[in-house]
Order: structure tokens, then C-alpha cells, then sequence
């Protein structure tokens, strides 16, 4: 009896062992600054929080900062990757969009909102420009966000960066328990174990037909968008606000682009309530992908794709200044 019960714990001191140094390489080793899965894990665990309304899901925690893909990340106390926002002094926009505006994988001082303000200053045109942006917002969430914090910030103009995978459901948040939250072992073999059920399974999409299919008819998530667009330009339109929907192309295939159906969706939708809406492809279809991308694995725009984006932005808020049209009679 005595020897079972030594066995048992030299074993399950073998196995704590194992563990200890499997999360030591995890941290170590595996961890390289630059391993996507990983620093979004770090992103949730260290600057996001869930939010106390559901339609917004989640949202950063107040004066947080953490070092993600080899930049220090920080948020203000109003849980904006900005600069704190004081009085109104002139102009204002405010930019709406995810992890592409809040500028995963760039600098604080290379993301889409501060580039776009360097640009309209350097045209002329200078304004405040406030980033709104959270990592896997989807417009719903992005709507949400609006009209509970946003309108306080009384913007002139609202940007909607639209990106493809703004048409995904609004996912349903639940605390996670502290290993979840603590270990870097668990967030490899979670993100391990998830990619193998998927081939196993058979649920494994490629990036073409996973986006494709958020578009279908009938697809929950891109019935919700539409509508959220809707009341978003409805809103804007009561408080005398200019609205522009700035369409971010998916940077894995630029030309051909890999999405024009999903585009022509986009901008129907932008016609059809009256809303302006610019096509930021041009900007960067004549550029090699990876040469816009945060690592070859990681398509974000990093702060080349960032710096192209904001200036092709620029341009067309310069060159066009018409108000708000009244929607399309349907």
C-alpha cells in the first residue's frame, strides 16, 4: 500500500514537474514577443475586460498597458488606445472599428488615427481624431459602443471602419478561470488543441470561404450589421453628425482583390441610408501583401499599410465635405 501510494506521488510530482517546465519554455521559448496567438492572448488577459452592457460584449480596462507584438500598448482612463480627450477645441473625429484602428501590431503613435491626423494637418484640414478602436469588435459591438460613450465625445465626424469580418456574431462573454487567465502553457495548448479539433472535425475554413460565407444569405451576423448600420446613420443624421463608412481591405490578395462581392454588399448597404462611403483598396492594390502585413503570418496593416490607409482617408474627407444624405427610399 505504501509503495502504490509513493508511486502515485512521485508520479504526480513528475507530471507538476513536466508542467513547470513546460510553462517555463512556454514563457520563455515559445513565447517570442511576436507569436500572434499568444500576444492576443496577452491583449484579453491584460487590457480587456467584459463589458457591463452585452451588446458591447467586452471593452479595455481603464489605464491598463501591456507590451503586445514589440510595442507597449497603453489605455487611457476613458479605455481608449488615445491620448486622454479634453474639451472639444476644434474639429473632431472619432474612428469606430476593432483590432485594424486600435492598430495591433503598431506603434501608439503609428496607428490609423494618428496617422490620419497627421495627414489632414498636413492638407489643411487639422482635427482631433479619437481612437474608438477595440480588438474583435464587430459593427454591432462598434454601434453599441456609440451610443452608450461615444456621442459624449460630440464628434463632427464618425468614421465606421468597416472590416470584412465586421459581419461576425456578437460572441456571448463568461468570466475565465485563473489558469485561463495566468498561464502561458494553456493559452499554447488551447490555441493547439483548437486548431486540431478543427481538422479533425472538418469545421477548418480557409481565410476566402470563412469571410465568403459571413455574407450568405440569411447569415445572422451580416443581418445584424445591416441593421446596426442603419440605426447608426439614423443616430448620426439626428445629431447632425457626418458619417462615412471607410471600407479596409483584406490584405492577404489585393489584385486581384479577393472580395469584391463583399464590397459591393458594403456599399449598397452605405447607399442605401444615406451614408458616404470611401474604398480604401486603391490605396494599397498596388502594394506586395506581406510588405503591408505585421509578421508574414499576421495580416494587419502595419504602420506602412496604416500610413497608406490614413492618407487615401484623408483625401476623401478633404475633398469631400457634403453632410449626411437622407437614405435611399426603398
Amino acid at each position: 500500500m505504501k509503495r502504490w501510494i509513493g508511486n502515485i506521488a512521485a508520479l504526480a510530482g513528475s507530471a507538476l514537474l513536466m508542467a513547470a517546465g513546460f510553462e517555463v519554455a512556454c514563457r520563455t521559448v515559445v513565447d517570442t514577443g511576436l507569436q500572434y496567438h499568444i500576444e492576443m492572448w496577452k491583449y484579453a488577459v491584460a487590457l480587456k475586460r467584459i463589458s457591463a452592457n452585452p451588446a458591447i460584449g467586452h471593452e479595455h480596462v481603464p489605464g491598463a498597458a501591456a507590451r503586445l507584438m514589440g510595442y507597449d500598448v497603453t489605455i487611457n482612463s476613458q479605455g481608449l488606445r488615445n491620448a486622454e480627450v479634453g474639451a472639444k477645441s476644434g474639429p473632431r473625429i472619432l474612428m469606430l472599428g476593432d483590432s485594424i484602428t486600435f492598430g495591433w501590431g503598431v506603434g501608439q503613435n503609428e496607428t490609423l488615427p494618428v496617422r490620419l491626423a497627421e495627414a489632414l494637418g498636413a492638407r489643411g484640414a487639422p482635427a482631433e481624431v479619437i481612437n474608438s478602436g477595440v480588438g474583435n469588435y464587430n459593427t454591432a459591438m462598434e454601434v453599441a459602443w456609440f451610443r452608450e460613450r461615444g456621442l459624449a465625445y460630440a464628434p463632427d465626424t464618425v468614421v465606421l471602419n468597416y472590416f470584412i469580418n465586421d459581419a461576425e456574431p456578437t460572441p456571448v462573454y463568461r468570466d475565465v478561470p485563473w489558469l485561463a487567465r495566468h498561464s502561458y502553457a494553456y493559452a499554447v495548448l488551447g490555441g493547439a488543441w483548437d486548431a486540431f479539433k478543427r481538422r479533425v472535425t472538418g469545421d477548418e475554413q480557409d481565410w476566402r470561404s470563412y469571410y465568403a460565407g459571413l455574407y450568405a444569405d440569411g447569415a445572422p451576423g451580416w443581418q445584424k450589421t445591416k441593421a446596426e448600420i442603419a440605426a447608426l446613420a439614423a443616430l448620426c443624421r439626428e445629431k447632425g453628425i457626418r458619417l462615412v463608412i471607410a471600407d479596409i481591405p483584406e490584405l492577404h490578395e489585393l489584385a486581384p482583390y479577393a472580395f469584391p462581392e463583399v464590397q459591393a454588399k458594403v456599399q449598397a448597404v452605405a447607399a442605401a441610408n444615406g451614408i458616404e462611403y470611401v474604398d480604401l483598396l486603391p490605396a494599397v492594390a498596388a502594394e506586395t501583401p506581406s510588405s503591408l502585413w505585421v509578421t508574414v503570418p499576421d495580416p494587419h496593416p502595419n504602420a506602412k499599410g496604416q500610413t497608406l490607409l490614413a492618407a487615401a482617408l484623408a483625401d476623401y474627407l478633404v475633398q469631400r465635405t457634403r453632410a449626411p444624405a437622407a437614405p435611399t427610399p426603398e
